[in-house]
């Protein structure tokens, strides 16, 4: 097992806690709840922790520099571990996905996330493992005002068990890799019991 820089894609700011766009902030937030670790260091542009699993340390990173301008905090700090971009895992809401799916990917384009741009633009490329939080799209209007509004009530309630379920994912992905993960999950809405 090796080490992995685990990357929740998000906005800083109180403003922006609790929305949409702030899903691998939240995730983050969540893994660091259950598992008793600090991200609080500043480091890499951003605010940086280590979570020891199995004998193995991760990085865990929240960008500070704002979503369009993420893709150099996760490049400073694959450069100072001297990792390759195999080697991160990058946390991100998802417009194309319902509420309460979450879905590993490896590779692909940016579909539109500016900080999936801002990761490419910077590293060259997009070879990298996605764990994508659906957040469905609107119903109607423009979608910056969706990804920048606030979660629902009746969402934030669901909100633990779906980010519970995208850390069973990422502990499977971690111990028997991505495409052992991809098939027991990816096809699970974690708001069914």
């Amino acid at each position: 097992m090796s080490m992995h820089i685990i990357a929740g894609l998000g906005n800083p700011g109180s403003h922006y806690q609790w929305t949409r766009h702030n899903a691998g902030f939240l995730f983050l937030d969540r893994l660091a709840h259950l598992e008793n670790v600090s991200i609080t260091r500043k480091s890499f542009s951003g605010l940086a922790g280590e979570w020891s699993r199995a004998n193995c340390r991760h990085i865990l990173l929240k960008p500070q520099t704002f979503m369009n301008l993420s893709g150099r905090s996760v490049m400073q700090a694959l450069q100072f571990y001297k990792l390759p971009l195999s080697q991160a895992i990058v946390v991100h809401d998802d417009l194309d996905l319902p509420f309460g799916t979450v879905r590993l990917k490896q590779g692909g384009g940016h579909g539109g996330h500016n900080g999936l741009r801002s990761i490419m633009e910077q590293l060259g490329k997009g070879d990298f493992i996605r764990l994508r939080v659906g957040i469905g799209r609107p119903l109607h209007g423009d979608t910056v005002n969706y990804v920048l509004g606030s979660m629902p009530p009746e969402q934030m309630e669901l909100l633990p068990r779906i980010l519970d379920g995208g850390l069973e994912m990422l502990e499977m992905l971690l111990d028997q890799g991505l495409p052992k993960a991809m098939s027991l999950f990816n096809n699970r809405n974690f708001l069914e019991k």
